[in-house]
């Protein structure tokens, strides 16, 4: 389980960090994550006064000296993209000018992650040029949330933190009451990320074998395990269309499972993303606040965890020069 965070007070009577005073500074992508993981260690976000002008171009002007301190910079690379990126960059370098002492960019979903290598002749590997340009601007430091890809850890220069909510999502679903469970990979790519769970929930792992035909469509060939009478979890990364997990949940129901759940770390949900997980054979879909997801998007089938405690509990091991590796026993 995720420790205790200590708080501000705590941290009063302490050694101080070698990096200076611990502060947070939060970009425009998610401040309600920001402020609940400002919550749960007891250290008041910055503002970075971000400001647009009229033609769109983006502004930074950090509200306080930021001269010798350890610095985080919470922003997801969520929708819209490009917007929250460049301001990530941006507040990057107006740290590095104001003479942090290190900065640590804290990227609870990390963007352009789907091209980490080249399939085709003549295309991009942006989740490289994203972590070049992350470093570029001023990074000292990485943290990461349930990439992809693991590759994509070893695309930066600088040490990286790579968290999973595995065990946030192994919590709740151990609320449930599910009968001789089985944990599904929606594709050979997700064996790694369902045997994990499985082996939190102590469930059998199933694969689906599936192609796609066509970009975001999945068609599903087979099942691979025995799912006939037992409830299922879909796990992913993230649901984006929702057709892949939607897709496995129909193949698991004409296979003789019983109640099916999906879980995923990143809400990304666009387009029709929701009509199509309330007309699947959904008990529940299981995702974290790594993204935002606006109150008009709530509601069954989903349910919504926080990531906070467990981003809270990193910054402060990472400012205290602890162990990260702890959170994953």
């Amino acid at each position: 389980m995720i420790g205790r965070v200590q708080t501000a007070v705590e941290y009063a009577s302490e050694e101080a960090s070698p990096w200076g005073a611990l502060k947070l500074i939060s970009g425009d992508a998610n401040p309600q994550l920001a402020e609940r993981i400002s919550h749960e260690i007891g250290v008041p976000l910055t503002d970075p006064k971000v400001r647009r002008f009229s033609d769109g171009e983006i502004d930074v002007k950090i509200a306080d000296s930021m001269r010798g301190h350890d610095v985080f910079v919470i922003q997801p690379t969520c929708h819209p993209v490009n917007e929250n990126l460049m301001e990530l960059f941006i507040i990057l370098d107006a740290l590095r000018r104001a003479s942090a002492g290190r900065v640590t960019a804290v990227i609870p979903y990390y963007g352009y992650a789907r091209k980490e290598r080249k399939s085709q002749p003549r295309e991009p590997i942006t989740a490289k040029l994203i972590a070049n340009i992350v470093t570029l601007a001023g990074a000292d430091r990485v943290l990461l949330l349930d990439l992809h890809t693991e590759a994509i850890e070893g695309f930066f220069d600088v040490p990286t933190d790579h968290l999973t909510a595995l065990k946030i999502i192994a919590a709740y679903l151990e609320t449930k009451k599910t009968r001789d469970l089985a944990v599904v990979a929606p594709d050979v790519g997700g064996v790694k990320r369902a045997r994990q769970l499985a082996t939190m929930l102590h469930a059998s792992l199933v694969i689906i074998d599936k192609r796609r035909p066509v970009d975001e469509e999945t068609e599903v060939l087979n099942v691979v395990g025995e799912v006939a009478g037992k409830d299922c979890v879909v796990v992913d990364d993230m649901i984006t269309t929702g057709n892949t997990v939607c897709a496995a949940a129909r193949a698991l129901k004409s296979a003789g499972a019983g109640s099916i759940y999906a879980a995923a770390s990143h809400a990304v949900l666009t387009g029709n993303s929701l009509e199509n997980l309330r007309g699947a054979p959904f008990e529940e879909v299981v995702l974290t606040d790594s993204i935002p997801v606006p109150e008009g998007k709530r509601g069954a089938p989903l349910t919504v965890l926080s990531v906070a405690p467990l981003l809270a509990e990193a910054i402060i091991r990472v400012h205290e020069n602890r162990s990260v590796s702890e959170l994953f026993r």
